[in-house]
């Protein structure tokens, strides 16, 4: 099973998809005047604008669904798996995937917007949607929701589970046994509240451990600020192979970079645009902005901020692809988690390691949940034809059992796991934005000449002769009017 896994995990992730994700994301950013720079303040601006309603949520609180998502295992485990297999050189790349994908992120969450729906009182969208809606490929749209179930509901949260019994045993001796039976009752009280309830815990979980982690990286970064100079030079030089020690990986450096990159701030992937069509807005744009920023929060802050401390402390090995030692700073301790912990114990002796614990335990909890909602959306698309309710009550009890599976089951295997589920819904998701982008365009730039009129921008498709958004479509509707008034309560810009 582990070398189908494998082997399937090297067809998937092909230079191919490596040479897509990047070469999309400059595109888009050519396409959109590299809106992710000429937007900046607007797209922190919006994350503070709009209320809930109903039917859906606002716009922060989509946010921090997105980042519970983003925001995982990926920013602690997954940049020091980057580190062992590509060098130094891979944050480099890590942060090429943000600032590109920045763009990607704002065309998916756009697109969602436009083409949601909604379904049993609650603002529903995603790939499946917009690709049904606006490529008119109901058999590709299907094909992606089916994927993504499996991928969020039975491949990805293995991954989440097992990082968090990893550090807990290391911090607290916990078995991993425990561990995924305190999971599976956590995630069951939650996930069988609904979509409020994620969101109503993940506005208030993401932020904290975010800026909780951050701070205390900042700190070790601190105390070692005359290394930092030195870092970045390593890491840029690595990243195109004049690093003596580290120039015969520079082609691992790119795609263990794109990878984990990818994988962790999702951008392109098409998990973001389910948590951010339930946002309440009056113009698909403004959440596409306050996405793509998202993309900035979790690599070039919680990444980086992972792998300056790894660096500057030199607790990270370096493999080549023969599995040989090209550099050895931590000995006997795996590629993952460990080398954070590691890192920050010795620095912080006493609180280091139980501090890196509790952080990648709500980092990993509240991906988890984030998985289910884009499953549960999946669940939702497939029942406007089905009529099944008893699959979302399959997939609660589903995730519970892949985040029990994960936990007391090999990094290893979770990670290829993954890693698959990942490279799956990249391939689905990009091609499809990628013959949809000019819908998400015509977004941008209706919503520019608005704030250039000085209006709060209000969102009418049959203007931009956008079809098939159908529930912008009745601009007269209750839902349409709630958001205009209530989007133009909001402090202009």
């Amino acid at each position: 099973m582990n070398e189908l896994v494998s082997t399937l995990n090297g067809l998937v992730w092909s230079p191919a998809l490596i040479y897509l994700c990047l070469g999309v994301g400059l595109y888009f950013s050519l396409r959109g005047r590299f809106l992710q720079v000429r937007h900046f303040k607007e797209m922190i601006r919006l994350m503070f604008t709009g209320k809930t309603d109903e039917h859906g949520i606002t716009s922060f609180q989509a946010l921090t669904m997105t980042l519970a998502g983003r925001v995982g295992t990926g920013n602690i485990a997954g940049v020091a798996t980057a580190i062992t297999f590509g060098g130094p050189g891979a944050v480099f790349w890590m942060w090429m995937v943000a600032f590109l994908g920045a763009s990607s992120a704002f065309v998916e969450s756009t697109l969602g917007q436009v083409y949601k729906e909604k379904l049993n009182g609650e603002y529903r969208g995603g790939p499946a949607f917009y690709i049904e809606r606006g490529l008119g490929l109901k058999w590709y749209a299907w094909l992606f929701a089916i994927v993504t179930v499996f991928a969020c509901g039975l491949l990805l949260p293995g991954v989440q589970a097992n990082s968090i019994a990893s550090s807990v045993q290391t911090a607290f001796g916990v078995d991993p046994n425990v561990t995924a039976a305190v999971l599976a009752v956590l995630i069951g009280l939650i996930i069988f509240g609904g979509v409020k309830r994620i969101a109503h815990f993940t506005q208030v979980v993401v932020p904290f451990m975010a800026l909780g982690y951050i701070l205390v990286a900042m700190v070790i970064i601190l105390l070692n600020i005359e290394k930092l100079p030195e870092v970045i030079a390593l890491i840029v030089k690595s990243a195109f192979g004049l690093e003596a020690g580290f120039g015969a990986i520079v082609g691992m450096a790119i795609q263990w970079g794109v990878k984990r990159g990818v994988y962790s701030n999702e951008a392109g992937q098409g998990t973001g645009p389910h948590a951010s069509s339930a946002a309440a807005v009056s113009h698909p744009a403004k959440q596409g902005l306050v996405q793509g920023f998202s993309v900035y929060i979790d690599t070039l802050f919680v990444c980086s901020a992972t792998a300056f401390m790894l660096l500057i402390t030199g607790q990270y090995n370096v493999q080549a692809p023969d599995g040989s030692a090209m550099f050895t700073g931590i000995a006997g301790v795996a590629a993952g988690p460990g080398y954070v912990q590691t890192a920050m114990e010795n620095m912080m002796p006493g609180f280091g390691n139980a501090f890196v614990a509790i952080a990648l335990f709500f980092f990993a909890f509240t991906t988890i949940l984030a998985y289910y909602y884009i499953a549960e959306t999946n669940i939702a698309y497939i029942n406007r034809k089905v009529k099944r309710p008893i699959l979302t009550l399959l997939l609660k009890f589903g995730i519970i059992a892949a985040t029990v599976y994960g936990t007391v089951h090999t990094a290893t295997f979770a990670w290829d796991l993954g890693d698959l589920g990942v490279g799956l819904m990249a391939w689905l998701n990009i091609i499809a934005i990628l013959l949809m982008h000019k819908v998400a365009y015509k977004c941008l730039k209706d919503y520019e000449q608005q704030l250039d009129e000085g209006k709060d921008p209000v969102f009418h498709p049959e203007k931009l002769g956008i079809k098939n958004a159908d529930y912008w479509g009745n601009t007269t509707s209750e839902d349409n009017l709630t958001a205009e008034k209530t989007e133009a309560q909001q402090p202009q810009r």
